[in-house]
């Protein structure tokens, strides 16, 4: 839950949230300048070896101008998740804090932040080999089929899913295969490992849309010169991907593998790409009017001023001072 007064006690941990292209790594690294802090990536993308170009991962300077954690660490094979980030990041606060420095829980995956300070649901964890199940019965009978069997087992989940999200079909129905039970009977609290840090939020978000927008455009371009689809390439070369899995969901990588399958060409790979783009930012921006309703402690910076830095080492000082 937010921070309270109950937690004062607790050592601080400074959480930097944001849209993409909102300028969170610089104001990140400049933050470490000032202060004794080490970064926690909360990004699902940064999590994925090897996907360097396509995440706007941090370079090797950057990366070695302050201890970083929670990037380079899954392959692009594997997923990783909520819940993994969440006992990730309650180590590393304290293993942090317990080394007299200050953690700085950075990125733009607004679930994990959500996780991190809500807890998490007590559901069951990913089953693959009941995974690889539905996918058969998908592939031989098709979603809206699944989605119907998930109809009667579980009313109320299908109700709020396309017959065509197979993503959210697929969980539903893993989850009351395994249980027995309606995925809404799984939202009990669970009293999951208490946080060893109080969270001191600092937003970023546009005063004008259209600003972040070109950004988003212009580092999209930057992201296809520097060579989107050659990392792509590679990355099918060394690994064994699938379109599906986590890692190739990510903006541009969708688009880019679209485009090495020869669905579509290169304008149209540039045009969905950032169109996604666009659409994540959205989504993390209403992410952030959420969190701006219900957690008091919340900062908010505007992303597009020119001494953005300096405002969010201004506004970390206070927070930590408080």
């Amino acid at each position: 839950m937010p921070s309270t007064a109950a937690d004062t006690r607790l050592p601080p941990a400074l959480l930097l949230l944001g849209p993409t292209a909102s300028g969170k790594t610089a104001c990140a690294l400049a933050l470490a300048q000032e202060l004794p802090l080490e970064i926690v990536s909360v990004d699902s993308a940064l999590v994925y070896r090897d996907m360097d170009i396509g995440t706007a991962k941090p370079t090797a300077g950057e990366l070695a101008s302050c201890p970083h954690h929670l990037i380079d660490i899954v392959s692009p094979e594997h997923a990783y998740s909520a819940a993994r980030f969440r006992a990730d990041a309650i180590r590393l606060m304290a293993g942090i804090t317990a080394r007299g420095r200050i953690p700085l829980l950075a990125g733009g995956t607004m679930l994990y932040f959500k996780a991190l300070r809500d807890g998490l649901s007590d559901l069951p964890p990913a089953d693959a080999g009941l995974r690889r199940t539905i996918d058969e019965d998908a592939a031989a009978r098709g979603w809206p089929a699944l989605h119907a069997e998930l109809a009667a087992l579980d009313p109320a989940a299908a109700a709020r899913l396309e017959p065509t999200d197979a993503q959210r079909i697929q969980r539903a129905l893993e989850i009351v295969r395994v249980t027995g039970r309606p995925l809404a009977d799984g939202y009990a609290q669970k009293e999951d490992d208490a946080l060893p840090c109080r969270l001191l939020p600092i937003a970023l978000a546009p005063s004008d849309r259209g600003v972040l927008h070109e950004r988003i455009a212009r580092r999209f371009d930057a992201m296809l010169a520097a060579g989107l689809i050659d990392e792509l390439r590679r990355l099918r070369a060394a690994y064994r991907l699938a379109p599906g899995l986590p890692s190739m969901r990510c903006v541009g990588y969708r688009q880019a593998w679209e485009f090495l399958d020869g669905d579509i060409d290169h304008d149209t790979l540039r045009f969905k790409g950032i169109a996604a783009t666009r659409q994540l930012a959205k989504r993390q921006l209403t992410w952030q009017r959420q969190f701006r309703e219900t957690w008091p402690d919340l900062v908010e910076l505007d992303c597009l001023r020119a001494d953005l830095p300096a405002a969010v080492r201004d506004s970390a000082l206070r927070l930590l001072a408080a």
